[in-house]
């Protein structure tokens, strides 16, 4: 079982919500990743998803897109992030760590070898955004002989016959998409949120962690009613934007409240 895997089964059996928060990788400078990494550990994440920095992040909104370009702007790659995790596993080897980002980088490492490395490094879990479903199955051999968890998201236009075929391939959890659009844009309608949570999880006994949207407490806790997780980025990635000094301690406050709420219902 995945560290991914042990973690849900842990948060289901103590009865509570998973905290997911995505940062990026060098964002605002590479000396901060590390340490706000920890805080969150400290305020309550319970899966840190680590962006790579990618050249033409699509699935983003301006908040990340920006957060891409301050980490690009210190030349921060894939095998940087592969590094970082590895520094995290000297003191956390509980904390389970996904890397978020694009398929071109992990294509130009080559699926092996970019497996056995992620593997050494500590890496629990991917999630290219823009691997199509069609392509996956190499990707796929080579995660599962390392135990290394292939993350998908699923969207409100995501048929079910489709969604059917993405669980089909996936593992750990599976990455709801609160919103059409990109990170951090519209309005959360929960509603619809749980028509389609409801019609997604009779396919698939995986987790299944809601995103895009999450701005604060209020709205983490109006998700986490209907998932077993929320995933947080925008606001956390506009934290770390205001700067490298005392980013972990904003970073952190904003986790703390998102801990505290979930932690209630």
């Amino acid at each position: 079982m995945s560290r991914i895997s042990q973690q849900f089964a842990q948060l289901k059996t103590d009865g509570r919500k998973a905290l997911v928060a995505y940062i990026v990788n060098g964002d605002p400078v590479r000396e901060v990743t590390l340490p706000t990494m920890h805080k969150m550990v400290e305020e309550g994440v319970d899966v840190i998803e680590l962006g790579v920095p990618f050249s033409d992040p699509m699935a983003e909104g301006p908040v990340i897109q920006k957060g891409h370009e301050r980490a690009l702007e210190h030349h921060v790659s894939l095998t940087d992030s592969l590094a970082l995790v590895a520094e995290f596993r000297q003191t956390n080897q509980h904390t389970p760590v996904l890397l978020m980002g694009y398929a071109n980088p992990v294509e130009r490492m080559g699926y092996a070898n970019f497996a056995a490395k992620a593997a050494e490094a500590g890496v629990d879990g991917l999630l290219t955004v823009d691997l199509p479903l069609e392509e996956v199955e190499s990707l796929n051999r080579e995660l599962s002989s390392h135990d290394i968890d292939n993350i998908f998201l699923l969207a409100p236009t995501t048929r079910v016959e489709r969604a059917r075929k993405i669980a089909e391939h996936a593992s750990g959890f599976l990455y709801y998409v609160s919103l059409k659009g990109v990170t951090g844009a519209g309005h959360l309608d929960v509603e619809s949120v749980q028509a389609k949570l409801e019609e997604f999880g009779a396919l698939t006994d995986l987790p299944m962690c809601v995103g895009f949207g999450i701005k604060d407490a209020a709205s983490a806790v109006k998700v986490a009613r209907l998932a077993d997780g929320v995933v947080v980025g925008s606001v956390l990635v506009e934290a770390m934007g205001q700067g490298s000094e005392q980013a972990p301690e904003r970073v952190g406050a904003i986790v703390r409240d998102i801990r505290q709420a979930l932690d209630q219902i």
